[in-house]
């Protein structure tokens, strides 16, 4: 099963709104046979297993990061497929929690095949947890990612982020961009850095990420570059004040406006356009809100050995105390290095 998770891996931003799944095909203790999900609309990766496999899946057990699904889509059943090359045996990691595809287990039983489930079962439902967090919440998956400087300060005297992380932290930043469905910062980061918000030091998503920005009185600069590439780059802005000549301005330079009066009502608005992951860069003050309105499922802090002085922004300025206190106790899912900066992930409760 961990080799099917690595499998599955493979599928990074190339797979959504379907999740990512490998399958490892095993027989008398060998593995005969492995695929994965390579991308949305391509085989599954038990059907590209099982072709991998050939004659020798006969008789052999089938290694699954999810549950085979039952229903017709854009490819066949996997379940048609299981029955029909003849494996006796699915050990499946999570089921599938949608009433569309979920239910394969239960038909594999009933033509006679032995079927596990639960094997690294939490280790599966982390990789596509996007995929589980949207069969029961009208919100994007949301992964707020800061990087920080040795004393959690985010940006120097002048506001400047730039290049705060070393070339290894950054490159697993974009990795990280090409796993969610859109990108979004605060005005404040558009004016302090004119980021472009795409994925540039990784192997591109399939759909291009979609860039978020929060701008409450439309701040955005018509010369910034998230609004000069717009026509290309779907690029939303969030505000209140959508009917202003800036407004006018934006939509022409092929911007869309999401008018909303909460960060709360502009998650919903955002999860029924297709946003089912969300991964948020800062800055500060947009940080805190969406940590205080309990919007977001990981946090990821990038800290850098350098110092930026008692000037300095720090990452959660203006946060209650009760939010401090809450992430000092906030479990660890990964520490990493990358380079000279160390990445944490922790798990933040779902409300």
């Amino acid at each position: 099963m961990r080799r099917a998770l690595t499998l599955a891996r493979k599928g990074w931003g190339q797979t959504a709104p379907n999740p990512m799944v490998g399958a490892v095909v095993v027989r008398a203790g060998e593995i005969v046979g492995e695929g994965y999900h390579e991308g949305f609309g391509q085989a599954h990766a038990e059907v590209n297993a099982i072709h991998a496999a050939g004659d020798a899946a006969k008789g052999a057990t089938l290694y699954v990061t999810l549950e085979p699904c039952r229903h017709h889509g854009k490819t066949p059943p996997c379940t048609d497929a299981i029955v029909a090359a003849g494996l006796t045996r699915v050990v499946i990691a999570s089921m599938d929690p949608t009433t569309q595809a979920g239910g394969g287990a239960a038909l594999l039983r009933g033509a006679g095949i032995s079927v596990d489930t639960g094997i690294l079962r939490a280790e599966a439902e982390e990789l596509n947890a996007p995929f589980f967090h949207g069969a029961r919440a009208d919100t994007p998956w949301t992964t707020l990612k800061l990087a920080v400087s040795m004393e959690t300060a985010i940006s120097d005297a002048r506001g400047s982020t730039t290049q705060l992380t070393s070339p290894p932290a950054r490159a697993a930043v974009h990795h990280l961009r090409a796993g969610h469905t859109a990108i979004a910062v605060g005005v404040g980061t558009v004016l302090a850095d004119n980021p472009m918000l795409t994925v540039r030091e990784a192997p591109p998503p399939r759909v291009p990420l979609t860039r978020v920005i929060f701008d409450r009185t439309l701040r955005t600069p018509l010369e910034a570059t998230v609004v000069r590439t717009a026509a290309e780059t779907p690029t939303i802005i969030v505000t209140q004040s959508e009917s202003t000549s800036r407004a006018g301005a934006l939509r022409d330079a092929g911007v869309r406006l999401l008018a909303a009066r909460s960060l709360d009502e502009a998650f919903r608005h955002l999860h029924r356009l297709g946003v089912h992951s969300l991964l948020v860069e800062g800055g500060a003050a947009l940080a805190t809100a969406v940590l205080e309105a309990g919007l977001v499922q990981r946090l990821i802090i990038l800290q850098a050995p350098v110092l930026l002085g008692r000037n300095a922004l720090y990452a959660f300025d203006g946060a209650a105390p009760a939010t401090l206190g809450r992430l000092e106790l906030l479990p660890v899912l990964e520490r990493r290095q990358l380079g000279a900066d160390v990445m944490t992930t922790y798990a933040m409760a779902e409300r």
